[in-house]
């Protein structure tokens, strides 16, 4: 499952943010289109494509909602909260819309699949109701809705992957980028509602994405992020007669670190089932290739990890970070983690708490659970761990990820990274704010630098607090002296 939750992760991260208005040049267009989108990566490029799609219709964005004739919300169903605030959004939308006449306002993405019916006839929030493998069709419903007519497409589909379109690269500091790899999910772990609202898990063709990726090296761009709900069982095989042409996961890895040693390559996520010991291997032959992995771990318990259909136990994940920490002793681990699943007792939770002191995680996305409507979990199990009880075992693990947290950047005291400048940072524009290969922020004084967004720097950290560090660009000079 790609699990990434509707919340602000820190200041200076690009990664997990809850909310993200896009701007192009909206002066050459008549119509104007507002976009926001919330919850998981994948929302974010889905959003760049729908622009893309509208773009070629004439719609110019916009950051002032007031402006918009065309408002989208991209939707997330992951977590209840998530749902909460789309329809929030949704109520103040519809009031824009009662003040300037013919302005339409839609619903994309996953919660657009699940309650269509309620957003078109109960509830009448919105004109536009499309799901996402149905983005293509955008352009006739958008002329439907203008005429009055509800307009929804949330049907599904095995070959959908916007293989052919080119993202509008949208709220982007010209530095990273994301690159869908795949769609869909296969797992059905139970709690997840993916599977209904994003469909069955198909993977874009290889040729496609390296050569996207190719030209936004060629743009400017020095790092992508390949995205999926489960990257690690991409598997595209053009010719169905053999396999001897079929591309796997660390194959494509590869053709992406070979298109530059200066354009960085990052993934996400990863399901412990499906990485690879060739996957590690080929991260720790490319430098370029960060040594950052993403492997959502849910419960540290084998029985709840059995009812959520997770597919390994406890000691197999354990000896998966093992096997990680062998082949890439540099690597950062970061996770998901699930309070009060269906059932889960105190002994449960201990082997939760118990599996994060062994992990060592930098980082971890934590949530109490919540039933979602459609999944095998509402089907199958009880929600029937009370609420407190839910907000204590989560305050717990979000201690103890601080403890690990502030720990593994204390150890980081003293070392010199190589950063990515991502651009000024927010606390201060005399500093830089970029990232090390293992996904940490790090912030650092300009001083008389000779450098800009989208160098490569080396950064010597002299302190830290548990989600940034902090340092003094090293010039090559200092460092040879120094080694």
């Amino acid at each position: 499952m790609f699990d990434i939750p509707i919340k602000k992760i820190h200041d200076e991260s690009r990664q997990g943010e809850s909310f993200a208005p896009f701007s192009l040049d909206a002066n050459k267009y008549e119509k104007k289109i507002y976009i926001e989108s919330y919850g998981c990566q994948m929302n974010f490029a889905d959003s760049e494509v729908v622009a893309a799609i509208l773009n070629k219709e004439g719609f110019g964005s916009t950051r002032n909602v007031e402006e918009a004739d065309l408002i989208f919300i991209n939707t997330c169903s992951v977590r209840e909260k998530a749902e909460q605030t789309v329809r929030k959004r949704l109520t103040e939308f519809r009031k824009i819309k009662n003040t300037r006449p013919g302005t339409l306002v839609g619903v994309l993405g996953c919660m657009a699949e699940r309650l269509k019916s309620k957003f078109l006839e109960e509830e009448k929030l919105v004109d536009i109701v499309v799901g996402p493998d149905a983005y293509r069709s955008l352009p006739g419903l958008v002329e439907e809705a203008s005429g009055g007519q509800r307009s929804v497409n949330v049907l599904l589909s095995r070959e959908e992957t916007y293989a052919d379109i080119s993202p509008v690269r949208l709220n982007s500091n010209g530095v990273g980028a994301f690159v869908s790899i795949t769609r869909g999910c296969n797992n059905m772990c139970t709690f997840c509602v993916v599977p209904f609202t994003r469909g069955r898990e198909r993977s874009r063709d290889h040729e496609s994405i390296t050569r996207e990726c190719t030209e936004l090296f060629e743009n400017g761009y020095r790092e992508v992020t390949l995205l999926g709900q489960n990257v690690d069982s991409y598997y595209y095989n053009p010719d169905s007669n053999s396999t001897d042409r079929a591309v796997n996961f660390a194959k494509l890895l590869e053709m992406v670190a070979k298109i530059s040693p200066e354009l960085r390559v990052r993934f996400s996520t990863s399901h412990p089932k499906d990485i690879t010991d060739e996957v590690l291997y080929i991260m720790a032959a490319y430098e370029n290739i960060c040594k950052c992995i993403h492997l959502p771990v849910q419960s540290g318990s084998t029985r709840v990890l059995q009812l959520m259909n997770r597919t390994y136990t406890r000691e197999w994940y354990m000896n998966k970070i093992d096997r990680i920490r062998e082949i890439l002793p540099d690597c950062s681990i970061t996770s998901d983690i699930i309070a009060g699943f269906c059932s889960e007792d105190e002994n449960d939770h201990q082997d939760t708490l118990s599996v994060m002191d062994y992990s060592k995680y930098d980082m971890s996305y934590m949530f109490i659970y919540s039933v979602r409507p459609g999944t095998l979990a509402e089907r199958r199990y009880a929600d029937d761990v009370p609420l407190e009880v839910k907000k204590r075992r989560l305050q717990e693990i979000i201690e103890k990820q601080n403890v690990l947290s502030l720990t593994s950047y204390q150890k980081d005291i003293g070392k010199t990274f190589k950063v990515l400048i991502d651009g000024d940072s927010k606390r201060s524009s005399e500093d830089w704010v970029g990232r090390n290969s293992q996904n940490q922020v790090v912030i650092f004084p300009k001083k008389n630098h000779d450098v800009k967004k989208g160098d490569y720097v080396l950064v010597k950290i002299n302190d830290c607090t548990q989600a940034t560090l902090f340092g003094e660009m090293v010039v090559l000079q200092e460092l040879v002296k120094s080694n």
